[in-house]
């Protein structure tokens, strides 16, 4: 799939509030630094992971499935198996009237459950990573052509 660099970019530049679903726990897993990264970046992450619910990662609370979340979420990021995604979308359609963007992680697709989504309105982005995207859109890339998502040692 391609998607032109306008696109992505207003996609990511209107976004504020993001459930990740599949988030772990785990610092060296791609799904916790992504999410972390999004956070540092501004954005309102409110992890998803039914194996951690209750308990706290950047600064929100983990909920068990999407329909736990408080208000709605402009953003569903998805990392899980491709097919696992017509069920995470059939919740974020019926949990989020407001719901603008489904991206599925490098990997994820499924076109029937991206088919019903945009039906509905909501712009379906796949196979691609929202902090790869954001970091080569707005000039964070480093010099070899990528970043490792280390922000600082720090942190």
């Amino acid at each position: 799939m391609t998607y032109s660099d306008a696109l992505l970019k207003d996609v990511l530049t209107r976004t504020k509030r993001i459930a990740v679903v599949g988030v772990s726990m785990n610092p060296v897993r791609p799904s916790y630094f992504v999410a972390r990264y999004l956070s540092l970046k501004g954005f309102e992450v409110i992890p998803v992971n039914p194996g951690h619910a209750g308990k706290t990662l950047f600064g929100a609370k983990v909920v068990a499935k999407l329909s736990d979340i408080d208000g709605d979420v402009d953003m569903v990021d998805i990392f899980r198996r491709s097919e696992a995604v017509p069920e995470i979308v059939d919740e974020a359609l019926a949990a989020f009237p407001k719901l603008q963007t489904i991206w599925m992680q490098i990997g994820v697709e499924h076109a029937e459950a991206a088919a019903l989504a945009e039906a509905r309105g909501v712009i379906v982005i796949q196979n691609r990573c929202p902090k790869m995207e954001y970091q080569r859109l707005f000039s964070e890339l480093r010099m070899g052509g990528f970043a490792t998502g280390v922000i600082s040692s720090k942190l």
